[in-house]
């Protein structure tokens, strides 16, 4: 049976309020409604028939970028000849390593809390795009002084846009392969 909104469904389907309680719901989370049948001895009830209820789960927007992340990882992995350079954004900070997955060895990083890129550029309400660009820039000349000159690249989850994207146009610039 197709789910369908919960308001249809409130006639026949048992909602539990711990389920779809509105002091659990955050603004940006969605929840999805899976309908799902439960033995009637589960809800006390003397007869075999079974009843359906409504499962909610919240969707948020980090759990989507995991998700998408795991499935960029199934893909992409790092050698000892092509490393992964797998990027890291927060809300304050842009982070990136360079990963040897076979050893589970990280060969270098750049971040934004380091005092060159820090210093450079004084940003205070989070990473920019050009901050991205000098974290892009100071990753690749660190590749390049250790030898690695091709890279996969791991976006982490996040789109190739804005900050992703420059970051890595930046790493391209300097020499890095990917």
């Amino acid at each position: 049976m197709a789910a369908t909104a919960p308001s249809a469904m409130a006639a026949t389907a048992r909602v539990s309020p711990a389920m779809v309680g509105s002091s659990s719901f955050v603004s940006g989370q969605r929840l999805c409604f899976k309908m799902n049948m439960l033995p009637s001895s589960a809800m006390g009830c003397p007869t075999s028939t079974r009843r359906p209820f409504i499962e909610a789960k919240v969707v948020t927007r980090r759990g989507n970028r995991t998700a998408r992340h795991e499935r960029i990882r199934k893909k992409v992995t790092g050698t000892p000849e092509r490393p992964r350079m797998s990027v890291f954004r927060s809300n304050n900070h842009l982070y990136v390593q360079v990963i040897d997955d076979t050893k589970m060895h990280t060969l270098a990083s750049a971040s934004t809390m380091q005092k060159p890129v820090a210093e450079e550029l004084d940003y205070s309400s989070g990473p920019t795009v050009d901050v991205a660009k000098k974290v892009g820039e100071a990753i690749a000349k660190s590749c390049l002084e250790k030898g690695i000159t091709r890279v996969t690249f791991d976006r982490g989850g996040y789109p190739y846009h804005g900050r992703i994207e420059a970051l890595a146009n930046a790493a391209r610039e300097i020499g890095l392969e990917f």
